[in-house]
């Protein structure tokens, strides 16, 4: 993680913490999405990504707290190319065959059909969007990288990571508590019968 950028009589002291914090997340975020798409410890994959997808919507929901971060330049500047993030697509889609699609309500608000959407495409695009923000924030723009993260909490990232936060709990939940009905039956009548 680079150091602290400064830029002096620029950003309050509290948006610099934050903007460190939120940078310390999500790189945590990226790296632990990276080694699970690899396929590093794959019998831990799900309860990984859900402490890395909580634990990057706590900071989230931290951005979405605070005033609204308006960078001084109108434009964002430019940090270099985009991360090619289709490896970490795929790498994930592999992982997830069979669970990788899931339905929800797209806005619970307002209601409507239920949408298909993808758990390795929500985990990318949250990915995504903190990498822009890193991006910024190595190259020293803190105002740019919080506004960036901010932004992309509200507009999109907060509430793909929140959707594939369910599947995740859904997921684990599936695989710790549906068992065989002889094999319940069996420790039920152990529980009642000592």
């Amino acid at each position: 993680m680079p150091d602290t950028p400064t830029q002096p009589g620029e950003v309050p002291a509290d948006l610099v913490d934050l903007a460190q914090t939120v940078a310390e997340e999500a790189g945590t975020f990226v790296d632990t999405l990276t080694e699970v798409a690899a396929g590093a410890n794959p019998e831990a994959a799900i309860p990984l990504l859900l402490l890395a997808v909580s634990d990057v919507l706590g900071v989230g929901a931290r951005l979405g707290a605070v005033v609204d971060v308006v960078p001084a330049e109108r434009f964002e500047p430019d940090v270099g190319p985009e991360e090619d993030l289709d490896p970490l697509r795929a790498g994930l889609a592999n992982l997830f065959e069979g669970l990788d699609t899931y339905l929800e309500v797209a806005d619970p608000l307002l209601g409507g059909d239920p949408v298909q959407s993808s758990l390795s495409g929500d985990l990318v695009l949250v990915a995504g969007a903190l990498a822009q923000g890193l991006q910024h924030y190595a190259a020293g723009q803190v105002t740019e990288a919080l506004w960036w993260w901010q932004y992309s909490y509200l507009s999109n990232w907060g509430e793909r990571a929140s959707s594939a936060l369910r599947v995740l709990q859904t997921v684990l939940a599936h695989l710790r508590l549906d068992v065989d009905e002889d094999v319940a039956a069996e420790a039920e009548f152990r529980a009642l019968h000592p």
